[in-house]
């Protein structure tokens, strides 16, 4: 059996946290995948054995998001990270501009990444109040030449997240890193045309990153560049072009299971609600104790970040919180400050177990 500690609370902003009952499945059958005496990590990704695990996988994800046929779904390496350059070499061309919305620290390394490749602007960005709340979207911003809008659609660093995604842009393309949101909430598939995300904040473990694409954007790509890093290619050979990371897939179909088990998107979706809004109350009722980094109609249901009255106080805070067993409360350390992730895998119970926390912090220092 797992042997994590009862009284560890894991609020890790990724990897994070993975429920309890995908660990025991996957000590039970990764190891000894059907009794064929072969784990998942050595079978061949040819085989009628993977492919079992492989197929069944993107029709997990497909079910999960009610993805519609006109979308490809890739499962490949490199992390978002990887996304930020795969972006501007597939779709911007040497005449055109991409646009971005500038909402936090993974926005700007996109838009560095796409200036690295050809042309691109900031459409509008919120960095004048320090990422406190997302962007504008400004429409009437955008240029006649602009090959596709990228926007973040909730940032970990920053705790923002975009209540529902712009559907203003009309017929303009918009791809969407959802790495952090990604399977904690439905997805208006008529107003996006790719998203990506990596698999570690709500989907599993790192080394896989899920990236659902338009497939008539794909006849529009750039034709010139490595077969590798080609969306196409891809596609073509149903992610299996190059050996795929067969653990990170396996572990991405059995957090697939768990969601349907809890509801689908829609009964994960009123889970992480609930756990936000428990976590939000406590700050919002602390007489000023506790401050929230992000505006209220801004706020993420992911990443939830605030600060105490001075830093010894959060200093002091998150020392007598590691000591009673919560893992992952420090700020990010380009901003300092306190962290709590509450992702999918982040059960109910431990939000209220560190909502109790901080009550009786608050008590003994106020």
């Amino acid at each position: 059996m797992v042997t994590t500690a009862s009284s560890t609370f894991n609020f890790n902003a990724g990897p994070s946290a993975l429920p309890k009952a995908i660990l025991e499945k996957a000590q039970n059958s990764m190891f000894n995948y059907k009794k064929s005496g072969l784990s998942v990590m050595e079978m061949s990704h040819r085989s009628p054995l993977y492919e079992e695990i492989h197929f069944g996988a993107l029709n997990k994800v497909r079910s999960i998001l009610s993805i519609p046929e006109e979308f490809d779904i890739l499962l490949l390496q490199g992390g978002a990270s990887l996304q930020f350059a795969m972006i501007p070499m597939n779709f911007l061309p040497k005449d055109k501009k991409a646009a971005y919305l500038m909402s936090g620290s993974w926005s700007e390394k996109a838009l560095k990444e796409a200036r690295s490749i050809g042309q691109a602007y900031e459409l509008s960005t919120s960095k004048d109040n320090k990422y406190k709340s997302i962007p504008n979207p400004n429409v009437e911003g955008v240029e006649e030449n602009t090959a596709y809008i990228h926007i973040t659609s909730n940032n970990t660093i920053y705790g923002t997240q975009w209540p529902e995604l712009p559907k203003e842009f009309g017929n303009q393309p918009v791809f969407v890193d959802a790495s952090s949101d990604i399977f904690s909430q439905p997805i208006d598939w008529d107003h996006v045309d790719l998203v990506y995300a990596g698999a570690q904040k709500n989907a599993g473990p790192s080394g896989i990153t899920v990236v659902i694409i338009r497939k008539e954007l794909m006849e529009k790509a750039n034709k010139d560049i490595p077969a590798i890093l080609s969306y196409s290619t891809h596609a073509k050979g149903d992610s299996l072009y190059n050996t795929p990371p067969t653990a990170a897939i396996y572990m991405l179909g059995l957090m697939m299971d768990w969601l349907e088990e809890h509801g689908g998107i829609n009964g994960i979706q009123n889970i992480n609600e609930k756990k936000a809004s428990l976590l939000y109350q406590m700050i919002d009722e602390s007489n000023g104790f506790y401050k929230g980094h992000a505006t209220k109609d801004s706020r993420s249901k992911m990443n939830v970040t605030f600060n105490l009255p001075t830093e010894e106080l959060e200093k002091e805070f998150l020392n007598q919180a590691k000591a009673r067993g919560f893992v992952g409360l420090n700020g990010h350390r380009s901003i300092g400050g306190c962290r709590a992730s509450i992702y999918n895998g982040v059960p109910f119970e431990h939000v209220k177990k560190l909502v109790e926390f901080m009550e009786e912090f608050k008590s003994n220092n106020a």
